[in-house]
């Protein structure tokens, strides 16, 4: 069979849902069901994708739609294509002085608003929390267990690749994570995956896509964001502003850690977002930092 490439770009983002849906349910008339398409058709989006990147994607074990291990390696990034592909469609996706931004009213669920921002932005909205946190990420050389880390250790919320996802290993007791969702529902979610925690599908589509650029450049990424979040399980969403610094670190073993920190602020730059949105969560839930000492308020 002979696809030409005209022909195949025309229908791509059919055939990364067929790619994907058949990935996660792993059983081709769960995977018809799912699209509302045909047997015939799924077949033939996978057939194609696999003649055109010229290895095959899925292997047949136990009955079942397996992924081989060019699957597994391109399954994330074919999530993130049609991911973006989507909220480009509705207007939800653009970029700013070459950096991502992405609007989303929440429609499906939770608002969220976000923009990538240079590092050097720190120096301007001048958060104590997340400048201390880079001095000592460079101090520590990236080293998640030095002891140049200890002043922001109990800020920091740590991951470890899983899989194509991300697992929580560790929550610190004074992190926003843990003042925002209460200290005992925070340790709860330690264990989890970025989906399975209480922020919403879209967010952690959104996260899990920044993640994956901070682990393949072992980097530091900035973003700006305004979201809606539940404080208690089970709990009505609450409006939330925040900046987040992503540090990319080690493990003792070798192995990649994210390094999570967050400063709830009204200091946001979003394009196309108000101050009278930002200012929407209350000022009760402000983090402040002292940086000359371990102890801090929130």
């Amino acid at each position: 069979m002979h696809i030409s490439v005209q022909s195949s770009r025309t229908i791509l983002f059919e055939m990364l849902r067929s790619y994907t849906a058949l990935a996660h349910t792993r059983n081709l008339s769960e995977a018809v069901e799912m699209l509302g398409s045909t047997r015939q058709t799924v077949r033939r989006h996978i057939g194609t994708l696999e003649e055109i990147r010229g290895e095959k994607l899925f292997e047949m074990r136990n009955r079942q739609y397996c992924l081989t291990e060019a699957g597994l390696r391109s399954l994330k990034e074919a999530e993130s294509i049609l991911a973006r592909g989507e909220a480009w469609l509705a207007g939800g996706l653009a970029d700013s002085d070459g950096l991502p931004l992405v609007r989303d009213a929440g429609e499906d669920g939770p608002a969220l608003f976000a923009q990538q921002h240079r590092v050097s932005r720190l120096w301007v909205d001048q958060s104590p929390l997340l400048q201390c946190g880079l001095r000592c990420w460079a101090n520590a050389n990236a080293a998640i267990e030095s002891d140049e880390l200890a002043m922001i250790r109990p800020y920091l919320v740590v991951y470890r690749r899983h899989g194509q996802g991300w697992l929580c290993v560790e929550i610190g007791e004074k992190s926003s994570y843990a003042s925002w969702f209460g200290w005992a529902w925070a340790k709860s979610n330690v264990g989890r995956t970025v989906q399975e925690m209480p922020a919403g599908a879209g967010y952690a589509r959104f996260i899990s896509q920044a993640y994956q650029s901070v682990f393949e450049g072992h980097s530091v990424r900035l973003d700006h964001m305004h979201t809606e979040m539940p404080r208690e399980r089970d709990g009505p969403c609450v409006p939330v502003s925040f900046q987040r610094l992503l540090l990319g670190c080690t493990f003792p073993d070798g192995e990649f850690a994210l390094a999570l920190l967050v400063d709830r602020t009204y200091k946001l730059t979003i394009a196309g977002v108000g101050e009278e949105r930002i200012r929407t969560m209350p000022e009760s839930l402000l983090m402040a930092f002292e940086p000359n000492s371990i102890e801090a308020q929130e």
